[in-house]
């Protein structure tokens, strides 16, 4: 099994070549796909640490940008292992950052890991209003639709999607789940959501639960 406390580490750290070298050297060992989602929880808990290390002000955007896309790289390497593999779609999930919030690092690291898992991803981008959500919905018939945002003012541009799903008789066809830092049960009542995760992983397990 990987040594899951050095995985942490040196995403934390930002360490592109030591995660891939620890990651290629797991994918070799033949390993389970439950290993592999312990694997993707360890690689998430060094993306929580370079939140953490942002919000102190010792990382900055670049270092964000940097970590997404070095986690992107990293679910690649665990695809084949993680995901079955199997073409057949588990399920469809249109996501996007609703509109007011240009967020979209967790956005992407739910949509490479709803990808791997089976899902069929339709990513409608950042800072989206409430009419691309629902031509979305309507054009592709999804089962989940995900909204994301960090800044607190993404709770109410939520809501506003939600409620423009309802007037256009959508809501009840879909699943919905937001993600994102703000996100808490109150405001999940509030926005009229089904789900909210802070946590990709959570969400993707969610979002299984509900095409099962």
């Amino acid at each position: 099994m990987a040594d899951l406390k050095a995985i942490t580490t040196a995403v934390g750290e930002l360490e592109e070549d030591k995660v891939l070298e620890l990651l290629n050297d797991f994918v070799a060992s033949n390993p389970t796909e439950e290993d592999a989602q312990k694997v993707v929880g360890a690689c998430q808990e060094g993306m929580a640490m370079v939140g953490d290390l942002f919000e102190s002000g010792e990382y900055f955007v670049g270092d964000l940008i940097f970590a997404g896309e070095l986690l992107t790289e990293a679910i690649d390497l665990l695809k084949p292992v993680i995901g079955s593999g199997s073409t057949a779609k588990v399920g469809s999930i249109v996501i996007g950052t609703v509109h007011g919030d240009l967020h979209d690092i967790g956005k992407n690291i739910f949509k490479s890991m709803a990808d791997a898992a089976g899902f069929e991803v339709y990513d409608l981008g950042i800072d989206q209003p409430v009419q691309a959500f629902i031509d979305k919905v309507k054009e592709v018939k999804p089962n989940i639709v995900g909204m994301s945002g960090v800044l607190t003012l993404a709770l109410e541009a939520m809501k506003d999607t939600v409620d423009g799903l309802k007037e256009a008789g959508l809501r009840d066809s879909v699943k919905i789940i937001i993600g994102g830092n703000p996100v808490t049960k109150e405001a999940c009542e509030h926005i009229g959501a089904d789900a909210f995760t802070t946590n990709a992983a959570e969400g993707i397990k969610i979002a299984q639960s509900w095409v099962k």
